[in-house]
């Protein structure tokens, strides 16, 4: 059965003047708008299209092509249209904004234009209508994590706390990503890989940007020799370069770079000044 607010592959049942009619199954015939309709593909009858499921503004379901910045099943922030008596409007990527009622509205001070909140997007019971939700602690999974130690997983960054920044776990778990370990700005709604760094006893996540270092020794020192072949031979960043440097050109902390090329110099394969580090045998 097609999923609402999902994504999902369906059959086109006959073309029209005004788009084409896909089988929903249970939920009827449904239209893809001409305009969504993907140049230089086949669009005959039998065929299959990989299309977004939910209700246009007369609540009819329809179909797009375009990719919502959220499913439902979700958690992602998005940025509050406007705030009205119903409740307040969210851009989630479609022409018809989101609904975040007020009784799902959970901050500090009232959400206005502009704001940005994470969410969970979830199908109303009632209306079936794709609603969102603040209450994050309801969708989790309350099961004890799962995850082994160095597990890449991908992250939803909720937002600073006095430890680090809160981050949501393949939409599943929470998990904390401690100062020490945000090799790299950070904020509310930043989306990015992670590793599991390890699981307490108390069941609480430890999150890091980065392998251990042990993990990562070898695979960065084969990019640093790669990007130095590409310069010449020469790269003017060392041991004594600012964090942010090393971070914006490797994607790691200093300390695992310093590891990285301590270990190629000891190699013999590099040489390390002040202004950078050299490939032995290059001009």
């Amino acid at each position: 059965m097609p999923a609402m607010g999902r994504f999902n592959t369906l059959e086109i049942l006959r073309t029209s003047s005004i788009g084409l009619f896909l089988d929903g199954g249970t939920l009827g015939d449904i239209l893809l708008p001409t305009r969504q309709i993907p140049r230089g593909l086949s669009t005959e009858p039998g065929d299959s299209l990989r299309v977004f499921l939910y209700l246009d503004s007369e609540d009819r379901p329809i179909a797009t092509t375009e990719r919502p910045k959220i499913q439902v099943g979700e958690f992602a922030a998005l940025e509050v249209v406007e705030r009205t008596p119903v409740g307040i409007f969210l851009d989630w990527g479609l022409p018809k904004d989101l609904l975040l009622s007020h009784f799902e509205e959970r901050t500090h001070r009232p959400l206005r234009q502009g704001d940005r909140c994470v969410v969970f997007a979830y199908l109303d019971d009632r209306t079936r209508r794709i609603t969102a939700s603040m209450r994050l602690d309801r969708y989790l999974s309350h099961e004890p994590a799962d995850y082994a130690r160095d597990e890449e997983v991908d992250l939803l960054i909720t937002g600073p706390t006095d430890l680090g920044f809160n981050a949501i776990i393949n939409h599943r778990h929470w998990g904390l990503l401690h100062k020490s370990e945000a090799i790299r700005p950070l904020r509310m709604g930043t989306r990015t890989k992670g590793y599991i760094h390890r699981i307490r006893d108390d069941g609480k996540v430890d999150l890091s940007l980065q392998p251990r270092r042990e993990l990562l020794a070898e695979p960065l020192a084969e990019q640093i020799l790669e990007q130095l072949q590409k310069a010449g031979g020469r790269l003017a960043i060392s041991d004594k370069s600012d964090p942010a440097l090393i971070q914006r050109t490797f994607g790691v902390s200093k300390g695992n770079f310093k590891k990285a090329i301590g270990g190629l110099y000891k190699q013999g394969l590099i040489t390390i000044d002040a202004d950078g580090i050299r490939q032995v045998n290059q001009p």
